[in-house]
């Protein structure tokens, strides 16, 4: 029998816990990343890099491990649509957005995601019910959405459209994850093949969408060699290794467990960022992405009193 203090807990934890901080090391540089990405290269074409790479991994790991791609017709179709909301667009837009605005503040907005899915998991796909709990995580994360904004020193210019597609990437991320839950959660398929499955959809959507909106691919011979390191970088690890750590870490720990690490990825996005690349932070920066972190843990049942 586990128990909270006996050693099988501890062996448990030794199970998943390097698996969960690898994920939220690896998630929160993806920031700093893609800001020394689109220095070089348009958004699309980091997202195709990316994705490509992501592809490559997954493949040698269903090769390694015999497993195979779905094939059912229907479930791709599904997953068609993942790969559009849940890889193509907010991948795009994170590019976008931090060509204007920090990895700092890419990395805070990213946190806002489960604040965004549950209302649309609740109205439009139904997958979750909401509670006065809930609506009062709601409420506090989206007071801390507007510290993070800065809405009284006024809204305009670069730096807030920036900060709206970052918001715009995690709201495609919110419309993903009830999409997947209903549509694909509980399909036949290991967790490796159904990822893979969604990145090879997301190029071949890439293949079509990246030469018709940002012209010719670049030249790899024309990038500086820290741009390439960090493209292979976002695709071997936090495009294809980062997934397989996952599927990890929900086997053993759990779902919930596994989301959590939300609340680390913008920690370890803000010191790299401020270490790394000397971004500078704004006192309502980390107020804000502390308020929404709250947030999320009232609508999650994390901050509750205990049952007597």
């Amino acid at each position: 029998m586990t128990t909270l203090t006996g050693p099988d807990s501890r062996v448990e934890l030794r199970r998943w816990l390097p698996s969960y901080l690898a994920l939220a090391v690896i998630w929160g540089t993806s920031f700093l990343f893609i800001k020394v990405g689109v220095r070089e290269l348009h958004p699309l074409w980091l997202t195709f890099g990316r994705v490509a790479a992501g592809v490559l991994i997954l493949l040698v790991v269903l090769a390694v491990t015999r497993d195979r791609l779905p094939r059912d017709l229907r479930l791709w179709g599904h997953l068609m649509v993942v790969a559009l909301l849940g890889v193509v667009l907010p991948f795009t837009l994170f590019g976008y957005g931090e060509q204007r605005v920090s990895s700092v503040l890419a990395g805070i907005w990213n946190a806002a995601t489960p604040l965004v899915a549950l209302p649309l998991a609740v109205l439009l796909f139904r997958t979750e019910r909401m509670s006065a709990r809930k609506a009062a995580g709601i409420g506090v994360g989206f007071a801390g959405v507007l510290v993070v904004l800065g809405v009284w020193r006024g809204l305009g210019g670069a730096q807030f459209t920036g900060q709206l597609m970052c918001f715009g990437a995690a709201m495609c991320y919110a419309v993903a994850i009830p999409y997947q839950k209903k549509f694909i959660a509980g399909r036949a398929g290991s967790g490796v093949s159904m990822a893979a499955a969604q990145l090879i959809a997301a190029l071949a959507q890439l293949t079509l969408a990246a030469p018709l909106l940002a012209g010719a691919p670049p030249n790899p011979a024309d990038l500086s060699g820290q741009v390439l390191l960090c493209v292979l970088a976002l695709g071997s690890l936090g495009t294809g290794i980062a997934f397989v750590l996952n599927f990890r870490v929900i086997r053993v720990a759990g779902v919930s467990t596994s989301t959590s690490v939300t609340y680390l990825m913008p920690v370890v996005a803000t010191v790299v960022g401020v270490l790394v690349l000397g971004e500078h932070l704004h006192w309502n920066q980390p107020v804000g992405a502390l308020i929404v972190l709250i947030g999320v843990a009232v609508s999650q049942g994390l901050l509750r009193p205990p049952r007597r």
